[in-house]
C-alpha cells in the first residue's frame, strides 16, 4: 500500500514539475497499478488488501468531490445568465462522447465484435462527472474560473439527472 500512495505522491509531484496535468497522470498510474501491478506484481493477500484500500480512498474522495459539487450549486444559483451556456455544451459533449466511443469501435470491429446497441449505450452512458468537476475545481483562480464551473456543473448535472435516470430503460431497449 505504501508503495501505491508513494506512486501517486511522485506521479503527481513530476507531472506537476513538468508542468502537465497531475490528474491525468493520476489516472495513468491507476491505469498501471490497477491493471499491471494488480495482475503481476502481487500477492493475492496484498492485491487483496490494496484494492480495498483503494476503492475505500475511492469512496471517500468521490463523497467529497460530490460535497463540492453540491457547494458549486450556490455559484451557479448565481450565474443563472450561464444556463445557456451549458444548454449549448450539453450537446456539444454528447457529440464528442459520440466521436471518442464511435472511432475506436469502429476500427476494433474489424477484430472483435461488440454487443448489440453498445454504441449508444456507451455514448448516453458516460455519466461521470466528477472529473470534470475536479478538474475546473483545481484551475488557478481567474476571471473566467466561475464560468467555466458553472458550464461544467450544468452539464455534470444533466448527466446526473438526465442520463443517469434514463441509461436503464436505454439498455434494455438496446440489449432487449
Amino acid at each position: 500500500m505504501l508503495i501505491t500512495l508513494a506512486l501517486v505522491m511522485v506521479t503527481y509531484a513530476l507531472a506537476l514539475a513538468l508542468h502537465m496535468s497531475g490528474p491525468i497522470a493520476m489516472v495513468v498510474a491507476g491505469l498501471f497499478i490497477g491493471n499491471r501491478g494488480v495482475k503481476y506484481a502481487m500477492s493475492e493477500k496484498t492485491r487483496a488488501d490494496v484494492l480495498t484500500f483503494w476503492t475505500l480512498i475511492d469512496e471517500i474522495l468521490n463523497s467529497v468531490l460530490f460535497l463540492l459539487i453540491g457547494m458549486e450549486v450556490l455559484v451557479v444559483a448565481e450565474r443563472v445568465d450561464l444556463l445557456a451556456y451549458a444548454l449549448l455544451a450539453i450537446p456539444v459533449t454528447l457529440f464528442a462522447r459520440t466521436l471518442s466511443v464511435t472511432i475506436p469501435m469502429a476500427l476494433l470491429a474489424r477484430w472483435r465484435t461488440f454487443t448489440r446497441g453498445a454504441v449508444p449505450v456507451l455514448i448516453w452512458g458516460g455519466l461521470r462527472g466528477g472529473i470534470a468537476v475536479a478538474l475546473a475545481l483545481s484551475l488557478p483562480p481567474s476571471e473566467h474560473k466561475a464560468t467555466i464551473l458553472g458550464i461544467t456543473y450544468g452539464v455534470v448535472l444533466f448527466s446526473i439527472i438526465v442520463q443517469g435516470l434514463t441509461v436503464k430503460p436505454l439498455v434494455k431497449r438496446m440489449v432487449g
